[in-house]
């Protein structure tokens, strides 16, 4: 902005001054008192003069004046005229002929002819009297002001005005003034005697008492408004200088004409006298102030720092001087005051040449402050004028105007940075949302890798802690990323929800399942408490999802140990789901800004937590999204409790009774426990499942009927639909018969769709049991949580009819390849025979040949059996009959008989069955087993028992030996190591009754003395 030039500031000036004067002279004129007649020789005639009740007259002219003397009316009966002296009123410094002293005391007397009238109100304002006086009229004593005497020590000055009225029949009024001066330099009737009717002088004193009330107002309502903009702004310097200058401007108007400070406070007539200089001092001072603190620095403007100096010293010197020195130190400090004005005046112009052209405001302010103090001079010197305020206020208007224009210009100037911010922050998103996208593939490559090394790789536990932990942080940071986006997109102005009723129950499970991955091995337990009938809430299910996640991974991170319980209650048309955790808390200034982005608790015990500050800013705007709320409660080392509200879901249908309460605890070591009353709904069957036997089996679970029938419909042309409410009936159904897939929604109440897998997991492996979930997020942490679970795939919702189809075409052609796979391998297994046993029962044979050729005759017999019975084709189906498999072992056993001898004793205990079924060679391979491993490593050999008992619901096949046993931990990993290709071993075997039955071998073993294994066969089977 260009600079003003002098001569547009000069123009300014002569513009303002010359407005500020017209103004001035036009009051003047108005206020003037009217011409009138004058006292002269002691005597003012009114006679023919015209009294008003709106003006006054003077009662100037001479006064009969008798020194160091003080008359009564009675006196002036016995006096001479020839003794009276004569005084003109009123009266300038040492204006009388003999130029007497201003200190003694005297008599004034003056006669007053009135017009002839009925008795009329008249009276007297007298505006000062230096320093103490009393008034008598027409012989009596009115009143007056401090208490006049003859002596110093006698005397009591005092500075008021004062004003008071009487009545009067006579056309002779006769005026007497008692007066006394011993401290002030100029004594006698300084300024004019006022006179006129009680209704004109009322009239002018209140007028007078109201303009001095009203700037006093308007001085206090601006002292106010900057007052109140300190404490509410930033505290700036220059409102406190500024509301000083106010303040020294209202004691400045409460001291003049009317002095109404001096009637509201008892002050002395000393301290009277030097408040009248005290505050035109300190205007001065504290304006320099206010200039210097706007337009400069304390280095630009050294000067000021000694005028501040003089100033602050006169004052004091004044406040403690000795009352006959303060005229004249108060008489040099005003004339020094026009020091600070001219400085000022030359401070603020330089400025304005500097290019600050609003300070023009600050240099007319001053320039109106400087106009009224040259008025104020020549009042008290030259001419008597009536109280005028207005160049005051116009100068605290021009500094308002000042500070409002800064104002302005700070508001524009934050507008703009405003704007600037805005775009800057708008440029930061864009990157952090480039860069997020450009960051995933890498970091996702970088996980995926690691993952993979860790699982195929032979590594130290060091090193192998070492991958897991890049594991951990490539995860953390992609949740990183995955926040940084959402911050970008909740900025959008066209976010959209898909909202539809939501069980807060169902969401609550499944996102609790997901968060069990993410515990980092704590000792941490999750507790749901939320009635089953909880109403269904009004929500976007993947935003719910999110806000859920984050709040519980909040909480999960900022605890070490305990229990993170989450409950829901509603009120009015709101739920309030509420998450209380005993991690370590917040203080309160973590509280306040908690909810904003990239804020987080910054102390030593969290410092590794890592993260930066997103997840709480993302749930508080999707949940104000939905038309909720969301606030905290902590107490360090206690721990914390979100609460946020979510609209309920018209129309919302409850499937218990609302004292029914379904409570969830998920703990570190074990799975998902319903601890409520659950109840299974009988599980429906496709009706097409009786047509034949190619169809391929399906269940289908979700607690939503209406997401079942659609999935029916879309996949029961191809396949056998049976559908179940929930995970408990999906594991009943899983128990009825042999399935090719199960397709479970995530979310479930009770058990989610990651622990119903996790369920079937224990019995089935993921080639025997595809598992499809079906997921409303296609985020990491979601896919990431159901591969852990062990699912074999997953779809988005709401699923394509083409993908669905696709992907359980896939799983299912997958399952039945390797279930084929499976039988011919089976088989291939069992019909090995190990080579030494081969050449062992023929070098038997050929033996016996020449020993006993009957014997041998049975041998090969047996031998043929058994080899019938290990190459027949019913080896690759999943059953057998008993009978089938007893031949087998008995063959079997009749070879090892011939070949060991006595070192084999076997005792038979069988409840024959001829119904039922059993897996091929389960028998056979455990009693080969206790053979080859047990008894026959023993010298002597030993015994075998093979029994079959028959229970109530079961068939329970035991095979105990008395061989060398083994140790606890030799029995688990055998059991375990089902992928060995050694042969059909206990493993195999294992693994095959589980998946028929879901339950394997149970092995009981002790060092020394032997090992006893059995399985059960249901009675009832699939």
């Amino acid at each position: 902005m260009n600079p003003l030039t002098n001569r547009k500031i000069f123009l300014i000036i002569s513009l303002l001054l010359l407005t500020l004067n017209s103004i001035r002279i036009i009051w003047i004129t108005y206020h003037k008192t009217p011409d009138h007649p004058h006292a002269k020789d002691g005597v003012i005639d009114f006679q023919n003069w015209k009294f008003t009740n709106y003006h006054l007259i003077t009662l100037d002219g001479e006064w009969e004046f008798y020194p160091n003397q003080f008359l009564t009316p009675s006196s002036f009966d016995k006096r001479a005229k020839a003794v009276n002296h004569f005084i003109t009123v009123p009266e300038k410094s040492q204006n009388s002929v003999d130029k007497r002293s201003p200190y003694g005391y005297g008599t004034y007397r003056l006669q007053v002819l009135l017009p002839k009238s009925k008795e009329k109100l008249y009276g007297v304002q007298i505006q000062r009297i230096a320093s103490a006086f009393d008034i008598y009229i027409s012989g009596k004593l009115i009143g007056g002001s401090g208490k006049p005497a003859k002596y110093p020590n006698q005397y009591k000055p005092e500075s008021l005005p004062f004003s008071t009225f009487f009545q009067t029949e006579a056309n002779t009024m006769e005026i007497i003034i008692h007066v006394a001066n011993y401290d002030y330099h100029s004594g006698g009737i300084i300024k004019p005697i006022k006179f006129g009717t009680a209704q004109a002088i009322n009239h002018e004193t209140n007028s007078l008492k109201n303009l001095e009330v009203m700037t006093f107002i308007i001085l206090l309502l601006h002292c106010v408004y900057a007052f109140i903009l300190y404490i509410i702004g930033n505290r700036k310097t220059e409102l406190v200088y500024f509301s000083l200058v106010l303040i020294s401007s209202m004691f400045a108007t409460l001291l003049d004409d009317s002095k109404l400070l001096l009637h509201w406070l008892p002050i002395n007539y000393e301290w009277s006298i030097k408040l009248n200089y005290i505050p035109y001092i300190y205007i001065n001072l504290f304006a320099l102030l206010f200039i210097k603190q706007v337009l400069f620095n304390s280095k630009q403007v050294l000067l000021s720092r000694w005028i501040l100096i003089l100033f602050c010293v006169l004052s004091i010197v004044l406040l403690v001087s000795p009352f006959p020195y303060t005229f004249y130190i108060g008489r040099i400090t005003l004339k020094l005051s026009y020091i600070p004005y001219i400085y000022t005046i030359v401070l603020i112009w330089k400025s304005i040449r500097n290019g600050k052209r609003d300070a023009i405001y600050l240099l007319l302010s001053v320039i109106s402050m400087v106009n009224s103090t040259v008025w104020g001079a020549i009042k008290g010197k030259w001419l008597e004028l009536t109280y005028y305020p207005f160049d005051i206020i116009i100068a605290v208007i021009l500094f308002a105007c000042y500070l409002f224009r800064l104002h302005l210009h700070i508001a524009k100037q934050n507008e703009r940075q405003a704007i600037e911010l805005k775009r800057v922050d708008k440029i930061k998103d864009e990157f952090l949302a480039n860069a997020a996208h450009e960051l995933r593939n890498p970091l996702h490559g970088i996980i995926n890798i690691a993952e993979t090394i860790l699982t195929s790789g032979s590594f130290s536990i060091k090193d192998k802690e070492h991958l897991q932990l890049l594991v951990m942080i490539g995860r953390r940071m992609s949740y990183t990323l995955n926040d940084i986006l959402d911050i970008t997109r909740l900025k959008e102005p066209n976010v959209q929800l898909q909202k539809q009723r939501v069980h807060v129950q169902t969401i609550t499970n499944g996102v609790v399942d997901m968060l069990q991955f993410m515990t980092q091995r704590k000792p941490i337990t999750f507790k749901v408490v939320i009635p089953e009938s909880f109403p269904y809430v009004f929500a976007d299910e993947n935003r719910l999802i999110q806000i859920l996640f984050n709040l519980l991974h909040n909480a999960v991170k900022y605890s070490d140990e305990g229990t993170i319980t989450v409950t829901a209650s509603r009120k009015n048309h709101m739920a309030v789901i509420h998450i209380t955790d005993t991690g370590r808390g917040m203080d309160n200034r973590t509280l306040q800004k908690i909810f904003l982005p990239y804020e987080q608790e910054n102390t030593d015990t969290n410092s590794g937590i890592g993260g930066i500050g997103l997840g709480l800013s993302i749930c508080k705007q999707l949940i104000e999204l939905h038309g909720g709320s969301i606030h905290v409660e902590s107490t360090p080392g206690k721990g914390s409790i979100f609460s946020f509200t979510l609209p309920i879901a018209k129309n919302t249908d409850h499937k218990k009774g609302e004292s029914e309460v379904a409570t969830t605890i998920h703990s570190p070591s074990d799975t998902l426990k319903p601890l409520g009353d659950l109840k299974s709904e009988t599980p429906k069957f496709s009706p097409l499942e009786e047509e034949g036997d190619n169809k391929q089996r399906i269940i289908l679970v979700d607690d939503d009927p209406i997401n079942l029938q659609i999935l029916t419909k879309m996949l029961s042309s191809e396949f056998y639909i049976s559908t179940a409410n929930s995970g408990k009936e999906a594991l009943t159904l899983l128990h009825q018969r042999e399935w090719d897939l199960i397709i479970s929604d995530v979310m479930m109440p009770n058990m989610s769709g990651y622990e119903l897998t996790r369920h079937i997991r224990k019995q089935y492996s993921i080639s025997e049991l595809p598992i499809l979930l079906l997921t409303a997020r296609n985020e990491s942490e979601d896919i990431h949580t159901a591969f852990l679970s062990g699912a074999n795939d997953y779809v988005i919702k709401p699923a394509e009819s083409l993908e669905l189809k696709s992907r359980v075409r896939a799983l299912t052609n997958l399952r039945t390849s390797i279930k084929k796979h499976l039988q011919i391998e089976a088989a291939w297994l069992q019909a090995q025979i190990q080579p030494h046993f081969l050449f062992n029962t023929l070098n038997t044979i050929a033996s016996l040949s020449e020993i006993d050729t009957k014997r041998m005759i049975h041998l090969l017999n047996e031998f043929g059996n058994y080899l019938q019975r290990s190459f027949d084709g019913k080896n690759t189906e999943t059953t057998i009959p008993l009978a089938d498999e007893l031949d087998l072992i008995r063959s079997y056993l009749y070879i090892e008989k011939e070949r060991f001898g006595d070192r084999i004793n076997v005792d038979w205990d069988l409840e024959e069955n001829n119904s039922l079924m059993i897996p091929p060679m389960a028998i056979q391979t455990l009693v080969e087993n206790a053979i080859h491993h047990g008894i026959l490593k023993r010298t002597q050999g030993g015994n075998v028992r093979i029994q079959l008992i028959n229970h109530d619901a079961f068939f329970k096949v035991t095979i105990a030996d008395d061989g060398i046993g083994m140790e606890k931990w030799k029995a688990d990993k055998i059991l375990n190591n089902h992928l060995s290709t050694s042969g059909v071993g206990l493993a195999n075997t294992n693994h095959r009754l589980i998946k028929a039955y879901g339950q394997g071998l149970d092995i009981t073993s002790i060092p020394d003395k032997g090992t006893t294994v059995s399985f059960c066969v249901p009675k009832t089977q699939p």
